[in-house]
């Protein structure tokens, strides 16, 4: 089998045996999975559960003093302890991180930004893309700096242009908890829509909220200090729980819905 064919038919997101160590800590140990073309997969757990550690080690932004073991492959291709710069643009990761502050250029208009970094006709297509994630007034939008945004815009913008990309791999490390409900449902189903209609692209979205991951992912990954505990369909994740901390995460999940849905029933909302 020809490389470009092996390439081809290898899985978008393969992942085994990641280890890592931060400042004399196991932070990760073990890790394995694969996602594949097409596949909407999301990976749980609490804070300090390791899941952002493992998106940093995906994208090549883990910190300079991490001890990484294993292997990561993109498309294929080796990538594990390269930064995103020394990469092919066939194993580059499409990435959008909680914190969208450092992610644009301070000293330059958002419009300024995307006609560097996109030709024209992809400059078109993510503006009608802005518009579907609920950011109006695009105009507007085009003449500000990123400071004038609040995180919730830019958390938008970073999101549609990451999803413009041409990379096969969308990596989304909570990338909607700076939303309101209303636009965070709005994100959800643009993402939705955009990879399910996608047979070559994948998406891991990274979150801490099972209810959110529920709303677009078909699989799960669930971690627990550092370590891969269950990994399922997200409807069987939801309905048969396995590992101990899996039901700890559907039931807290069961409890939030039934507190949301008690106070919305005593200000007269049916939900």
């Amino acid at each position: 089998m020809t490389q470009d064919r092996a390439q081809h038919t290898a899985p978008v997101l393969a992942v085994e045996g990641l280890t890592l160590w931060l400042a004399g800590e196991n932070r990760i140990s073990g890790l394995s999975f694969n996602i594949n073309a097409g596949e909407r997969v999301c990976l749980l757990g609490a804070s300090g559960s390791g899941k952002s550690l493992t998106a940093k080690a995906i994208t090549g932004t883990a910190p300079a003093r991490a001890d990484l073991r294993g292997s990561i492959r993109v498309n294929g291709l080796e990538v594990c302890g390269k930064p995103p710069v020394s990469r092919c643009s066939y194993s580059r990761v499409a990435t959008v991180f909680q914190d969208s502050s450092t992610a644009l250029n301070p000293l330059m208009t958002i419009g300024k930004q995307l006609r560097l970094a996109l030709p024209v006709a992809s400059v078109q297509e993510l503006l009608a893309m802005l518009d579907a994630v609920g950011l109006g007034d695009i105009a507007q939008l085009m003449a500000r700096y990123p400071a004038e945004l609040s995180g919730g815009q830019r958390q938008r913008l970073c999101l549609a242009l990451a999803m413009q990309s041409s990379s096969s791999l969308l990596l989304a490390d909570e990338p909607t908890t700076a939303l309101d409900v209303l636009t965070q449902h709005q994100v959800l189903q643009v993402m939705q829509t955009a990879y399910s209609a996608s047979p070559t692209r994948a998406l891991l979205f990274i979150t801490h909220d099972i209810a959110v991951a529920a709303q677009l992912c078909e699989r799960a990954l669930v971690m627990e200090n550092g370590v891969l505990v269950e990994s399922a369909p997200m409807a069987q994740l939801l309905r048969h729980p396995q590992h101990p901390y899996s039901r700890q995460l559907v039931h807290a999940a069961r409890q939030a819905d039934a507190s949301h849905q008690n106070h919305a029933a005593l200000r007269g909302v049916t939900v």
